[in-house]
């Protein structure tokens, strides 16, 4: 089971909290720049496969993924999880599923809490961008490589903890119905 979504990274300023009592003057960033990473997480293994870029991600890289988590040789049926972005519901990326025999279950709008991935990308913000200082948009880009790359080996047990199959659940929910 394969949970995918995309991460943007914005090149910019991304404050923790700071407390003080005399001013402070805090480097930061300055740009727009964007670092894309459309990854897939496989909950089973525990391995992560990602395409990244500085443009945009579209029909073209979610058939990357798609063909870069075929290649990595899984076993059984796969299913791939996935939200309701526009670039991962066409028509193009759902016959390449076909061909490649894996199973699409899409998940209902607004709810990122159910997709395992989000996680992940919360995790890799607050250790790579979240109170950091990067010079240039190639520092940002090569330190949110850097985690990535160590997600399992330094960061596996502080991601055996968080990337687990455990959801929160409603019960006694009450529906109004209009």
């Amino acid at each position: 089971m394969l949970f995918v979504d995309a991460a943007h990274c914005v090149y910019g300023t991304y404050l923790c909290c700071l407390w003080s009592i005399l001013r402070v003057f805090v480097r930061a960033a300055s740009g727009r720049q964007r670092f894309n990473v459309l990854g897939a997480w496989d909950a089973v293994t525990r391995a992560f496969v990602s395409v990244t870029n500085t443009t945009v991600v579209n029909t073209d890289t979610m058939c990357e993924l798609r063909r870069k988590s075929a290649a990595v040789g899984l076993v059984g049926p796969v299913t791939v999880v996935l939200d309701n972005a526009r670039y991962q519901r066409n028509k193009v990326v759902q016959a390449l599923a076909a061909e490649l025999s894996i199973t699409l279950l899409y998940l209902p709008s607004y709810s990122p809490n159910l997709n395992l991935i989000e996680r992940l990308w919360r995790f890799l913000k607050r250790k790579s961008v979240y109170g950091k200082y990067h010079p240039n948009f190639a520092a940002f880009k090569a330190t949110i490589e850097d985690t990535l790359s160590q997600l399992g080996t330094t960061h596996a047990d502080a991601l055996a903890s968080l990337m687990t199959l455990k959801f929160q659940e409603f019960d006694e929910v009450s529906l109004l119905v209009a």
